[in-house]
């Protein structure tokens, strides 16, 4: 994806290690890296947040059953047409981001921890995910529509929204209408 947001200076062209991005003002880096087994419980801890939850709204039946929780992960990584990432901030494992395919059409979903909202770190890790680990495109996202925050990082990656539907969300315990959002073809956002 082009650079909308970050710095096309920040991604150390021509360095083997992974590419880095950094803030506005140049001073928070953001990584993203192979999720290996040790973000595990960090990433389980992130995702029993009740609001975080609620927000996503399409969610684990019971995000407290670990048992669950690290059977979905091993079953994701092992699955060689997922692509997963984690998103590292400052050295702190702040969320992950990855690609699956779903009815033949690939889609992104990602999860930030909610310590690392609002300060631009999903935005920034969906647009290096998009530009360096999967490029396929059209690519789609889903969203629950009350879900402002989510729809603003898609929408500045450079989504727009295709369709609606409505399913049953295990974090609110009722049917939550969604939107379909596409990144289609041709430049990146």
């Amino acid at each position: 994806m082009a650079r909308r947001v970050g710095s096309a200076s920040a991604l150390c062209p021509g360095r083997r290690r992974p590419k880095v991005w950094l803030n506005r003002r140049m001073t928070t880096i953001l990584t993203l890296r192979p999720v290996v087994p040790e973000d595990l419980p960090i990433l389980f801890e992130q995702q029993l947040d009740p609001d975080a939850n609620y927000l996503a709204a399409f969610t684990a039946k019971d995000p407290h059953n670990r048992e669950a929780f690290l059977a979905h992960w091993h079953r994701i990584r092992a699955d060689e047409t997922v692509l997963v990432r984690t998103i590292v901030v400052e050295g702190a494992v702040a969320g992950s981001v990855l690609s699956y395919e779903d009815d033949g059409h690939p889609e992104v979903s990602y999860w930030l921890g909610r310590s690392f909202w609002g300060r631009g770190y999903a935005t920034r890790a969906l647009t290096e995910f998009l530009a360096h680990v999967n490029r396929t495109r059209p690519i789609f996202a889903r969203a629950a529509t009350d879900n402002a925050a989510s729809l603003r990082v898609l929408e500045k990656c450079g989504f727009g929204v295709v369709g609606t539907g409505r399913g049953f969300a295990n974090a609110r315990g009722a049917e939550v209408d969604e939107y379909l959002l596409r990144l289609p073809p041709g430049p990146a956002a």
